[in-house]
């Protein structure tokens, strides 16, 4: 009947206009259109700077500027609240979008100022000195727009009239979300109304208006204590300040250096301010640019970390894609994480902090616990497309068996919440509606909500931070308590502790959205891919260099920047392609850097050891850096050092080597024998001799179509597609009657909301068939392999491809070029393969999941496209397909159609991604047995770990002519990582089991051992192993990583 929530809405908006009882406008500063590194500093000389007038406008694309000015401080207000209010420019929630400013008092970085960001609180050692000196920078944003700078001033706030808005819009907000009849509603909308009842309206302003506030205020307040009772039963909400900051995404990493900065001076400035306000913040990254860029800002964070107050945790180097990267990318994520909060703020993190990221690897929870975290928390899970994730608080159990707790943030204001977030607000609906969707009430009372402005940073507000303290006199809603994530989760863990309803999951935690992102930006996917392989490369021979070659020095510190390179460009909106086009230019130089450094480091190596061979003259040093004895090609570039020359082995067999110059550059391509792994063999250069090549037994012809080798027998059609792949060892066909393989099908690609982020299940109703094809040559017909060349014409594309059938393997390659020019355009390619199975196999880090070929239920259609790392496969229990890449990871595996996604080319929000040359390898290996038995997983890694070869012409040395660092024997490991340790010498071994099965592994060195210890992830927690004289045994659990030192 009167309409009092309404009329409260009416006069606590009014009440808000007079905040500020007092205001001096400033009307004008000195301006700079460009940036200045000193314009900051108190004696700086802006003389020759142009005048600027509050009002008028600034700015255009990408740009610095700065605004100075002096601001006197009346001495009748130095025991009031006074701060600057300060508006620059517009911006966009969440820092998406717009103009932000680093404001600098005294030549100090004070706040951020952007849209959720006006006021800064003047401290009292300012308003004692009466005058300070303001400078603004200001960042103008990467609109195409000229800002506004609307308002500048210096105002004095009444605080019992801030005091009571706050209190009465809590009240508000609290009546809003409570059921009507609540016992609490009815009570609290009474105290509200009489409150405002007794507030003097009549002169807004006035000093009779402000005594009315403050009685009405002191009312409120003691009712509100009196009927709230001490300890009342009900849940709680910790509330946490945070702040997610995208270290790339609408902005490059050089606009995100300077978000952190405003971010975090914000922090630090409410801090002064607010003694119960906590924070929390995750990404060394960001700490580092800090520490470089504005020392004044970390120093203080250091001060407020060792005060309690800031909370560093997260585990990781950035908030990293789990999909994509290799597992000792993930692994290094923590190990530089975690070094850097330990070594710079002497803190042990807990958590892994990942709210954002589009999906969580199956190898995690045991990745987590071996790094020496104990608890894993994201929000992200909630925003998939089809099923709601079933619990929220519960035991991860990972491919291993290793469990972590893990807990989602459900942090929403709405009845009927798409997704929950992580950048919450701190009001009454943001805390009912947590507890109210929380789906694990029966064993926790207790949620997480972190609040504050994110994604482009900003952080938490005043305002938020002044609704917390007043919610915390309110009954009905949850109890607010200012807290931190890392105390948090350990009362979470001991309140679950042996809880029979504490739920477990055991399998991976699949984002039913974003499925594009494993295929987006091709290049910073092979980039990633031919990092990761590089740095491990470097790590291995440096250390065989290092064991081998006196006086060689191991470059720890390069390759650890390196590693920071490829692990900054793994944060979750870089790698996954969802980023502006600037990014991925800038990716592009940081990757040519790692290239640069990487590849010099690795020939110093090889060279190194290559030089002191024991064999006088020109030798070829073949290099394996796998951990098994293989044969295969090498290339080195054409030198006419080589005309009328051959290679040999030692004892004189001549290799079969050929010149090769179709592919635009001149390369001579030797076949190598019996390479150690982990380790090198040499081979003699000297004058043709004469000697045939050796012969090959059963090679391989292409003759009218048909491609016949000891294992295939290969038909093609007039499109160079597969009709038929007869496999004469197995005796059975591989094509399925009337279908064709290594079909290119491009679909038109354009999904509902997130364009560089998604593939929508429709994408399937409208494909392209790719068969206008306009060449086909034949490059090389045999013996010891075929290759053929197609040219296929789409729309405005042209794709080029080797089809590579080989005499002494089972693998069949297609070497793919792309000159691509389409827009929103997902291309694949197809191989229907004569296999019955309900469920494929996909590689992920540190191991494989079996994931349903079939539809049956909305959470199997929900991963109608997931991600691999280097192969999948289909099997029947005797013969199956296996599918191999060098740098792609997206795919669909449906009935028995296997596809490996190729390009996206998404317009948003690069319009350009995709564009251009793409190069990359998938290989087809149909085999005998399941994976395992084919060996499928070595079979990927030789695929893209290539035979590395130094050729040489020195003295001989004291190296022998084949040497390894170590041998391993084992069925069904992998030696993964082989690198120094980062404390002192020791050599550290990481492997891991990849078959799902128990493994004895024996490890065997050349020379004596001193000791040999385990160790965690981390390189910590040693534990003595049992050795002899030269090597030491041990068993490995299924899908088990175990790290060892070895001295």
């Amino acid at each position: 009947m009167y309409f009092t929530v309404n009329k409260g809405q009416r006069y606590i908006n009014d009440l808000r206009r007079y905040l500020f009882e007092e205001t001096i406008k400033i009307e004008s500063f000195k301006h700079l259109s460009h940036d200045n590194p000193d314009a900051y500093k108190v004696d700086f000389d802006d003389s020759s700077w142009d005048d600027f007038a509050v009002g008028d406008y600034w700015g255009g694309r990408d740009q610095i500027h700065w605004f100075r000015t002096d601001v006197h401080i009346p001495e009748n207000w130095i025991n009031d609240k006074v701060a600057l209010f300060i508006v620059p420019g517009s911006g966009q929630e969440g820092g998406l979008a717009g103009s932000e400013t680093l404001a600098y008092i005294d030549g100090v970085p004070v706040q951020g100022l952007d849209t959720n960001h006006h006021q800064i609180h003047i401290l009292p050692k300012w308003k004692k000195k009466g005058r300070i000196k303001v400078a603004l920078k200001a960042f103008s944003g990467l609109q195409r727009e000229r800002r506004w700078f609307k308002a500048a001033s210096l105002v004095r706030i009444n605080e019992a009239a801030e005091d009571f808005y706050f209190r009465a819009l809590a009240i508000l907000e609290t009546i809003k979300v409570l059921p009507e009849g609540d016992f609490d509603r009815e009570t609290l909308t009474r105290f509200l109304n009489d409150a405002i009842n007794a507030v003097d309206f009549r002169k807004p302003g006035s000093p009779v208006f402000y005594e009315s506030i403050a009685e009405a205020n002191e009312a409120l307040k003691q009712r509100l204590a009196e009927y709230k009772p001490a300890d009342e039963n009900k849940p709680i909400i910790t509330a946490v300040g945070h702040s997610h900051i995208d270290v790339a995404w609408l902005w490059r990493l050089k606009h995100t250096r300077e978000k952190s900065s405003r971010t975090f001076s914000t922090v630090n400035h409410l801090m002064r301010e607010y003694p119960e306000y906590q924070f929390i913040q995750s990404q060394p990254q960001l700490y580092d640019y800090i520490k470089n860029d504005y020392p004044e800002i970390y120093e203080e964070i250091k001060a407020n970390v060792a005060a309690g107050k800031w909370e560093v945790t997260g585990g990781m180097w950035v908030e990293a894609d789990c999909n994509v990267p290799s597992g000792e990318s993930l692994v290094r994520q923590f190990l530089l994480g975690t070094r850097f909060m330990k070594e710079e703020f002497g803190v042990d993190c807990s958590i892994l902090w990942l709210p954002d990221v589009f999906g969580y690897s199956w190898a995690l929870p045991q990745i987590i616990i071996k790094s020496g975290l104990k608890y894993f928390m994201t929000t992200k899970i909630s925003w998939s497309q089809y099923n709601r994730p079933t619990y929220d608080t519960f035991m991860w159990r990972g491919l291993d068996g290793t469990e972590v707790l893990t807990h989602f943030i459900t942090t929403t204001e709405a009845r009927t919440p798409q997704f929950y977030t992580y950048n919450g607000m701190l009001n009454p609906a943001s805390a009912q509606r947590s507890w109210e969707h929380y789906q694990q009430k029966d064993i926790n009372n207790e949620l997480l909500l972190a609040y504050g402005w994110g994604d482009g940073g900003g952080g938490p507000t005043k305002e938020m931070i002044e609704m917390g303290k007043r919610m915390q006199e309110l009954p009905g809603i949850p109890e607010i308590r200012f807290g931190k994530a890392e105390p948090y989760f350990k009362r979470l863990e001991d309140r679950v502790a042996d809880n029979p309803k504490l739920p477990v999951v055991d399998g991976e935690l699949y984002l039913e959205y974003h499925r594009g992102t494993y295929t987006s930006q091709a290049k910073i996917k092979k980039n990633n891919r031919r990092s990761e392989i590089l740095l491990h490369d470097v790590e291995l021979f440096n250390s065989l260099a290092l064991r081998r070659v006196e006086g060689h020095q191991y470059p720890q510190d390069e390759i650890n920047e390196n590693w920071k390179i490829l692990l900054r460009n793994q944060f979750h909106d870089i790698l996954p392609g969802s980023s502006i086009t600037e990014v991925y230019e800038d990716s592009e130089e940081e990757f040519a850097e790692l290239f640069q450094s990487g590849e010099k480091h690795l020939d110093n190596a090889l060279d190194s050891i290559a030089s002191q061979i024991g064999l006088d003259g020109e030798k070829l040093v073949v290099f394996n850096s796998l951990p098994w004895e293989r044969s295969g090609i090498v290339a080195l570039p054409w030198n006419e050092e080589f005309a009328g020359k051959g290679f040999y082995t030692e004892n004189g067999t001549r290799l079969l080597s050929k010149v090769v110059e179709y592919d635009g550059s001149k390369r001579v391509e030797i076949q190598v024998p019996n390479i150690p792994g982990l380790g090198y063999k040499t081979f003699i250069i000297r004058s043709d001799d004469g000697s045939q090549f050796p012969e090959i037994a059963h090679g391989v012809q292409f003759k009218d179509g048909v491609i016949e080798s000891k294992y295939y027998r290969i038909t093609l059609n007039e499109c160079g597609q597969i009709v038929s792949l007869y496999d004469k060892e197995a005796q059975r066909e591989v094509v399925p009657k009337g279908k064709a393989a290594n079909v290119l099908q491009a679909f038109e690609d354009r999904p509902m909301s997130f364009d560089a982020w998604d593939i929508d299940i429709y994408y399937r109703e409208k494909e392209y068939p790719v068969n206008n094809l306009v060449k086909w040559d034949v490059l090389e017909n045999g013996p010891d392999r075929v290759v053929l060349d197609f040219q296929w014409k789409f729309s405005d594309s042209v794709i080029n491809q080797k089809m590579i059938v080989y005499a002494d393997h089972r693998r069949i390659d297609f070497r793919t070029d792309v000159d691509w020019n389409e827009h929103q355009i997902l291309l694949k390619a197809a191989f229907p393969v004569d296999v019955r199975s309900i469920k494929a196999t996909y590689e992920i880090q540190f191991g494989n999941v079996e994931r349903p070929t079939h539809w049956n239920t909305s959470w199997d259609y929900a991963k109608f496209e997931t991600v691999a790392q280097k192969w999948v496969d289909l099997s029947e229990r005797d013969y199956g397909v296996s599918l191999l890449n060098d740098c792609k990871y997206g795919h669909d595996i449906k009935d028995n159609v296997m596809r490996i996604t190729l390009i996206k080319s998404g317009i948003d929000p690069d319009p350009y991604a995709d564009q251009g040359h793409h190069q990359f390898t998938y290989s087809l290996l149909p085999h005998e047995g399941d994976w395992f038995h084919a060996e499928t997983t070595q079979a990927a890694y030789e695929l893209n770990y290539d035979l590395l070869a130094s050729y040489v012409n020195t003295p001989a040395g004291k190296l022998p002519a084949e040497g390894r660092l170590l041998t391993v024997e084992s069925k069904s490991t992998i030696l993964d990582t082989v690198k120094k340790s980062e404390d002192g010498t020791d050599l550290v071994l990481r492997f891991y089991e990849f078959g799902n099965r128990r493994d004895r592994v024996s490890v065997q060195f050349p020379e004596t051992l001193e000791s040999v210890t385990e160790c965690n992830l981390m390189e910590e927690d040693d534990q003595p192993v049992e050795f002899d004289e030269n090597g030491f045994s041990f068993e490995l659990k299924p899908y088990e990583i175990r790290t060892f030192k070895i001295k």
